[in-house]
């Protein structure tokens, strides 16, 4: 009865029923991976590059500088932040033209490379014009400044007289960096869709912010405009609820700075006249001018360099295709 006992058809049953089960659960993860990667296949194609991302924010934070500034009193600091963040903004284009899948692009598109070209070349163009200007403008000061201590009025009229032509040259400039477009005469295959909205987007801002440079010192030396940078502020308390107004006002608006600075013009006249702390006043107002004057040199010389460099990754992309 005990050997019986051990040998239970039963009990050797119920064994085997609970392995019959276990193939039916095997099959069901084998189907999990499969699944998750498809589901990871279709995502990474629409991971942009990281620059092309610091990029975006930058010509974001330029167009919003634009934006607002419209609407008050341009200063040197300001200007001279809006400069260099479009410096770091064509630095981070220089390394996306080195990008292997943005040469690939670029290669096959060989005539929209070379209308970017162009655009970039009358960049180089428009910003070196303003780096002659700008040097000359701060030897007039400098001679100028030496005119003052000798009391010598001819040569104030003279540097008057420069400060005039510098407005006129930078009008000029305007027109000229305005003419930039982006021109796309073949086609852009959608998969270089998000470079070509890069690249037109940059040189938006780009033309914007020089735009401004320009203006600002045009409206700053121009023998039109208001006559001391009080009166502009006066003006602007009243007009600031009246956006019409506002744009009127917009127009006589220079460079705050350059325009308090620039009261040598009229405060030069009759020298013989003035006593010494007159004459110190004006020297340190001379003074002031010209350190402004060095300060924008030194920024837009950064935008020039960084222009030249953009427009060689340009180049070589396009000698790569030849």
């Amino acid at each position: 009865m005990g050997k019986r006992g051990r040998i239970s058809p039963t009990s050797g049953a119920g064994v085997f029923r609970r392995t019959v089960s276990f193939p039916k659960n095997l099959n069901r993860p084998l189907q999990k991976p499969q699944i998750s990667h498809h589901i990871r296949s279709i995502s990474l194609p629409c991971r942009s590059h990281p620059l092309i991302s610091q990029i975006k924010d930058d010509i974001n934070t330029l167009t919003t500088w634009a934006s607002t500034s419209k609407f008050h009193p341009q200063t040197h600091s300001n200007l001279s932040h809006a400069l260099t963040l479009l410096t770091d903004t064509h630095d981070t284009l220089h390394d996306i033209l080195q990008l292997p899948q943005t040469r690939d692009s670029l290669r096959s598109n060989p005539l929209w490379v070379e209308n970017l070209l162009e655009d970039f070349l009358r960049f180089v163009d428009v910003y070196g014009m303003f780096q002659t200007s700008i040097m000359s403008l701060k030897e007039e000061n400098s001679a100028a400044q030496i005119a003052l201590r000798k009391r010598d009025h001819s040569k104030l009229v003279h540097y008057a007289k420069a400060k005039k032509k510098m407005a006129k040259d930078m009008d000029k400039l305007v027109n000229g960096i305005r003419c930039v477009t982006l021109q796309m005469p073949l086609p852009v295959p959608s998969g270089d869709a998000e470079l070509a909205r890069v690249l037109s987007d940059v040189i938006s801002v780009t033309v914007t912010v020089s735009a401004a440079l320009f203006n600002g010192i045009a409206a700053s030396f121009s023998s039109r405009r208001l006559s001391s940078w009080t009166q502009m502020v006066k003006l602007s308390s009243i007009t600031r609820s009246n956006s019409s107004r506002s744009m009127n006002f917009k127009e006589h608006e220079g460079i705050e700075e350059l325009l308090e600075a620039d009261e040598v013009e009229g405060n030069g006249n009759n020298l013989r006249k003035k006593g010494e702390e007159e004459v110190r006043l004006i020297l340190k107002r001379m003074r002031d001018l010209e350190s402004c004057i060095s300060g924008i040199e030194s920024v837009t010389e950064k935008v020039f360099r960084a222009l030249i460099n953009s427009r060689v990754a340009l180049l070589n992309a396009l000698t790569l295709t030849q």
